[in-house]
């Protein structure tokens, strides 16, 4: 048995200052970590650039450099914050239904190793790692560092003006670690998690790769015969690839974030002395030309170098050689066999040959240790060129999470993780939005009803005022649960309201007596009739004069009933006595028309509401038309009430996030002539800190209604689609009416292919801006469907446990789930 050696006497690392890592053979190595693109964002045309862009970032750097990216992925799971302040009960509820769901945190970095003109190429029998003694093989020189850095930063700037990759130099602390936190050296040396504390482990190196307790198994790519025919910027992703489109994913995604386990993903590409290496193949061609008598292998070699030589020659191909290897770990040793096989199984995709290292994992692994890269064994790296060298570069990483304060939760598409998600305010900061309105567009069944109950809790929750015009009821759970008022309209319970009162608050403004007065307008006159100056006149003097009379008699209740007794009693005697004909002003036909809203007539109870006044201050609003959208006389009232509802929240309300969203309800309000109305609406409502929102679930709605084209579509910059594969073979329309990109086509059209197997949730399709796209997940808590489920059934289950909890909502809930979970409903 081998006795044990001591890490610190095997290091190469020499020491690490001024930000770099500098190795025992005079090797300056500098680390970035590097910020990728998030995955399935990209379009054909975007890998290309960005594979371009490290094709001419990689040429600025000098010869004898070896280009180092690694990408851990690191299995965790989401811990969550049932503490935090300010939490709602849905909201603890959804963190503890994610808490500890397991994803892969995705972390990279960019390695660049300078190698000294004199350095000795390493091999598979000569390596630091079996030398216990090391020197360096010179003194390093101060221009040639500072050269370097000049490159490097050539190399960083074409990245990040490439505008798909932001680079971030690690400094000393992050490089050697610190007390409470393991640098990246450290990290390497344990497979640590990114944040991790320093744990000192045993590195086993006999009979295969074992740190502590995780079990190692090295695949490489490093022999031309195992690589893949093709190789490109980007590859079909079949699982999300239609008949009509083709979703991309990166070439090396397979071998990155779509491989399913704990795994660090090193990509090496040595830049050599170009005039040396060109040199030395054409004598390997030579060689090859004089043994091809002897074997066809031989011939077919020589024939594969001529052509290397002439496309290097003649389309200035830059030479180098290159290796790629993926380390995977498990802890269970169990798994081990399950471990090859994932791992065997992704690199088949790339039609690439599996090869398992045994003898040289050992040298492989120590050689990925940052800032040992000059001493990676060259005979296990393979020519190529540049530009497919780089085809094997991971371009992705995980979904992100926004930093903004507002938003919603979504899910991770890969694996579920929770991300919090700004499509409001970050994209309007950005320039990547205008305004904040949305359009909604998903059938029936698509989990549209899911989606906006969890749009608008959570922006209720972060302090917005909702309102929201419906048909159907999707809200009404949501409303119950949060405190909101629920205006709709029964037999039993008639739809009440009162343009008169004026709330703790609010003010009897200009805007305020307009929406009375375009209330008794629309009350007295049919559409066709036009009203004259002096009605105008008239009634707007009877308005002052009442809310007058108010102030000096405070007891008296302000509502339509005191209203027209007012005009009958008192404004009747101030028309004759100021001489007004009944040609100017007919005060008996205003009576008469008006007097079915009075105290005993058909409709009594419509403008006399005496709860739920104060819609001001009110921030949750539900108006439920489904019973009334075709009333003749009903509709127009309840559609000029919510109006002035949301005008006065959009005016009074300064510095408070306004929302109001419209359903089905859209069509009916367009049909009673308040397609103004929703044009203004869509128009001004950005500059009042408000976004409007239409949903709609028929394409023909879309297509056929110019409200809908001229309006709301080319004022939403956040379009919302969900599953739309029963559109599949008429979506070119859709596409050309919202202005979708091919990419998001492919997008779109990808939604719900491949969810995965066990788990409950509907996919969305989220474009800002048309330059930002991306599906999520729209998965809830038990808690959280309960709340939002439109099935009659459920919702029934809900209020008959409501009726046990004496009302209340959220015991009602919790008890429901409890029991759901246990598998035992009680009756």
């Amino acid at each position: 048995m081998t006795a044990p050696v001591e890490l610190e006497k095997m290091l190469p690392v020499y020491q690490v200052e001024h930000d770099c890592i500098l190795s025992r053979q005079g090797d300056i190595t500098l680390a970035y970590e590097v910020s990728l693109p998030e995955i399935f964002t990209l379009s054909d045309q975007e890998y290309e650039a960005f594979h371009q862009a490290f094709i001419k970032a990689i040429r600025l750097l000098p010869r004898q450099t070896v280009f180092h990216k690694q990408d851990w992925f690191v299995e965790t799971g989401y811990q969550a914050d049932i503490e935090r302040e300010g939490l709602g009960f849905l909201s603890r509820s959804s963190e503890r239904f994610f808490h500890e769901r397991p994803h892969w945190e995705h972390s990279c970095y960019i390695l660049l190793t300078k190698k000294p003109e004199e350095r000795r190429a390493s091999s598979s029998l000569l390596s630091n790692l079996l030398r216990r003694s090391l020197a360096p093989a010179q003194t390093l020189q101060p221009q040639r560092y500072l050269d370097f850095l000049d490159q490097a930063g050539q190399f960083e700037r074409v990245l990040r003006d490439s505008g798909f990759a932001r680079l971030r130099r690690l400094d000393n602390a992050e490089l050697s670690g610190t007390l409470s936190q393991a640098g990246l050296l450290e990290r390497y040396c344990g497979l640590l998690p990114g944040g991790s504390a320093p744990l000192l482990q045993d590195i086993h190196l006999d009979g295969g790769i074992r740190i502590g307790e995780k079990h190692c198994q090295l695949f490489t790519l490093a022999d031309a015969a195992d690589l893949p025919a093709l190789c490109g910027s980007r590859v079909n992703y079949e699982r999300y690839s239609t008949d009509r489109t083709k979703f991309s994913t990166g070439f090396a995604a397979p071998l990155g974030q779509l491989l399913p386990c704990n795994h660090l993903l090193n990509q090496y590409i040595f830049l050599e002395d170009v005039p040396q290496a060109l040199q030395r193949l054409e004598s390997k061609r030579l060689r090859l030309q004089s043994l091809s008598a002897y074997s066809r292998e031989n011939t077919i070699a020589r024939d594969a170098t001529h052509d290397f030589l002439n496309e290097a020659l003649g389309q200035q191909r830059l030479p180098v050689k290159a290796h790629f290897n993926i380390l995977a770990w498990t802890d269970n040793p169990e798994k081990v066999n399950e471990l090859r096989n994932t791992v065997s199984s992704a690199i088949a995709q790339l039609d690439a040959t599996p090869r398992l290292e045994t003898h040289g994992a050992p040298q492989l692994y120590w050689a990925g240790l940052p800032g040992n890269e000059a001493d990676f064994p060259m005979n296990d790296t393979f020519d190529t060129f540049l530009e497919q060298a780089c085809c094997f570069l991971n371009l992705e990483t995980s979904y992100r999470s926004s930093r903004s304060p507002v938003g919603l939760r979504l899910g991770d598409r890969l694996t579920g993780k929770p991300v919090h998600v700004d499509i409001s305010d970050e994209p309007v900061r950005q320039g990547v939005c205008t305004n904040r309105n949305k359009f909604i567009l998903g059938p029936s069944g698509s989990g549209k009803s899911f989606f906006t109950n969890h749009l608008v809790r959570s922006y209720h929750e972060q302090g917005s005022h909702i309102v929201l015009v419906d048909v159907g009821h999707s809200y009404s759970g949501l409303c119950d649960l949060v405190g909101g008022y629920y205006f709709t309209y029964d037999e039993q319970h008639p739809i009440r309201f009162n343009p008169f009162y004026i709330g703790a608050g609010d003010t009897l403004d200009t805007e305020k007596k307009e929406s009375i007065k375009t209330l008794l307008f629309a009350l007295w006159k049919k559409d066709a009739e036009l009203s004259s100056r002096s009605e105008y006149v008239a009634l707007s003097n009877a308005l002052d004069l009442y809310f007058d009379l108010l102030q000096g008699q405070p007891a008296l209740f302000p509502c339509f009933d005191t209203f027209y007794e007012f005009v009958r009693d008192t404004f009747t005697g101030q028309l004759r006595q100021d001489g007004v004909k009944e040609k100017d002003f007919d005060i008996g036909n205003f009576l008469y028309v008006l007097r079915p809203y009075y105290r005993g007539g058909a409709y009594a109870s419509l403008l006399n509401a005496r709860e739920n006044l104060d819609l001001l201050q009110e921030r949750f609003i539900v108006f439920e038309l489904d019973n009334i959208k075709d009333h003749p006389i009903l509709f127009p009232v309840v559609t000029i009430i919510i109006m002035e509802v949301f005008i006065s929240k959009m005016r009074k309300l300064k510095g408070v996030r306004k929302v109001i969203l419209i359903e089905e309800a859209w069509k009916a309000i367009a049909r009673e002539g308040m397609a103004e109305y929703i044009k203004y609406l869509f128009k001004t409502v950005r500059k009042f800190y408000g976004e409007a929102i239409v949903v709609t679930q028929e394409v023909e709605d879309i297509i056929s209604s110019p409200v809908v084209k001229q309006a709301i579509v080319n004022n939403s910059d956040c379009k919302i689609l969900l599953d739309q594969s029963k559109y599949l073979h008429k979506f070119d329309g859709i596409q050309q009416l919202l202005g979708l990109t091919e990419k998001e086509k492919a997008q779109v059209l990808s939604i719900n292919r491949a969810n995965e197997p066990g788990r409950h949730y509907k996919e969305v399709f989220i474009s800002l801006g048309g330059t930002l796209s991306k599906v999520y997940r729209t998965e809830v808590s038990l808690e959280e469907y309960l709340a939002y489920t439109t099935e009659e059934a459920e919702k029934m289950k809900v209020q008959a446990y409501a009726r046990r909890f004496g009302g209340d909502l959220r015991q009602a809930i919790r008890a429901l789930a409890q029991d759901m979970r246990a598998g035992t409903l009680n009756p």
